[in-house]
């Protein structure tokens, strides 16, 4: 099982009610419902623990993933593909993290 991490904050010019319907009408369930992701969450930071200072992302996306060939060929459909590019509208330098559990 592959765990990937995405880390971003949106773009300045990004409306975020309209990112975050979007998120739950939209990414949530298509990624969310692609054969090779087991969970997918989207969050909103709220704050750094024992610290007044302000979280450096925004938003932090949880996929885990079951088969990451699988996984690949489902990113490459042509529907995951116009949802890529709807998220690329509204985050700012995403950070895609790939981890597994110790």
């Amino acid at each position: 099982m592959t765990t990937i991490v995405v880390l971003f904050n949106l773009k300045a010019d990004a409306d975020e009610s309209a990112y975050q319907a979007w998120a739950k009408q939209t990414d949530i369930p298509t990624a969310g419902g692609l054969p090779s992701v087991d969970v997918f969450e989207v969050l909103k930071t709220e704050g750094l623990l024992m610290s007044e200072d302000k979280p450096p992302y925004q938003y932090v996306e949880i996929l885990k993933v079951n088969d990451m060939e699988q996984f690949g060929k489902d990113v490459s459909s042509d529907t995951m593909q116009k949802v890529a590019a709807e998220f690329q509208h509204f985050a700012d330098n995403p950070l895609f993290i790939m981890t597994s559990a110790l």
